[in-house]
């Protein structure tokens, strides 16, 4: 099954504690993706002695579940939340579309 989330998709978060926030995609993994610099969460990181780290706290992206987020385009200076459809172009190549205004995303 296609997937209607792609890496370098800029997107919007319509819910949880980001909402509003827009990021391009870095990571697909099933239903999850990572969005740069949203969702941010702290890390520990332990010291260790034999190969010199230091131990510090860093902060880092993590997981959101594909449901709380939304493809974001600016058209005409309006901003357009849709949802994605799948069709087939008479070259026979499946492309992604948005059904609010059948208009194509562009593919890589």
């Amino acid at each position: 099954m296609s997937c209607k989330f792609h890496v370098n998709d800029e997107v919007i978060v319509i819910s949880g504690k980001d909402k509003g926030k827009r990021g391009i995609i870095k990571k697909i993994k099933l239903n999850k993706v990572i969005i740069n610099n949203i969702n941010l969460v702290y890390k520990n990181i332990k010291s260790d002695s034999i190969n010199n780290i230091i131990g510090k706290i860093i902060k880092k992206e993590s997981w959101i579940n594909i449901s709380n987020i939304s493809h974001f385009f600016l058209s005409n200076n309006k901003i357009i939340l849709s949802r994605v459809g799948f069709k087939y172009l008479k070259n026979k190549k499946k492309v992604r579309y948005l059904k609010f205004n059948n208009l194509l995303i562009n593919e890589k």
